[in-house]
């Protein structure tokens, strides 16, 4: 069975997930980056993406992220589309991805940024990296270069970060420096091991 000693890391936008992820990767643990494998399959389907949303969202066989994302957080039923051709995509590739990984019958991570609000992944356990709303918004603005209103729209999209605080199976709080993150991340991984080893 797929996701049997699977973990899942997720977290609100801008959070610092990815720094989580390179950190339990220097661990060596292994990790699936749903977002990877969402940019991968987005390629594959490039030509039935210019067909749905138009010829300008490709260009030499790659889609433009930044310009389909535009058009996919202010129109649902874009999103909705898209969604419906690569959902299933991702999730067949994550969930072979996850029963090669199962073979070791070690933990693993897989880097879920959508984990609660698509309710699609089997995975009991989740690290959730939290920081509260506010600082998420101004580190968003500065990650993108965007606008309050912008931020705030992609922040809206997503579960409450609070909810997802709530939901956590561990929780490693970001509002610190690197050093505390680091510290925070020993902490979880000495826990997840623990819990493997059935201690």
């Amino acid at each position: 069975m797929a996701f049997e000693y699977a973990i899942v890391l997720t977290g609100g936008i801008a959070t610092g997930k990815s720094t989580v992820a390179n950190i339990f990767s220097s661990f060596g643990f292994k990790i699936i980056d749903a977002d990877k494998i969402a940019h991968l399959m987005l390629d594959k389907q490039h030509k039935k993406i210019a067909e749905l949303f138009g010829a300008e969202y490709v260009t030499q066989k790659s889609v433009n992220r930044k310009l389909l994302g535009s058009l996919i957080f202010s129109d649902t039923e874009a999103k909705e589309y898209l969604e419906g051709l690569l959902h299933p995509l991702i999730f067949a590739e994550i969930e072979q991805q996850a029963s090669k990984l199962d073979e070791t019958k070690e933990p693993y991570l897989v880097d879920i940024p959508l984990f609660f609000e698509t309710n699609r992944y089997p995975i009991e356990k989740s690290i959730v990296v939290y920081i509260p709303q506010v600082l998420q918004l101004e580190r968003l603005m500065a990650r993108d270069n965007s606008t309050q209103e912008m931020a705030q729209q992609r922040i809206d999209a997503q579960l409450n970060i609070e909810e997802k605080r709530h939901r956590a199976t561990y929780l490693i709080d970001n509002q610190g420096n690197l050093n505390a993150l680091q510290e925070q991340c020993v902490t979880v991984k000495d826990r997840i091991i623990q819990a493997h080893k059935g201690f």
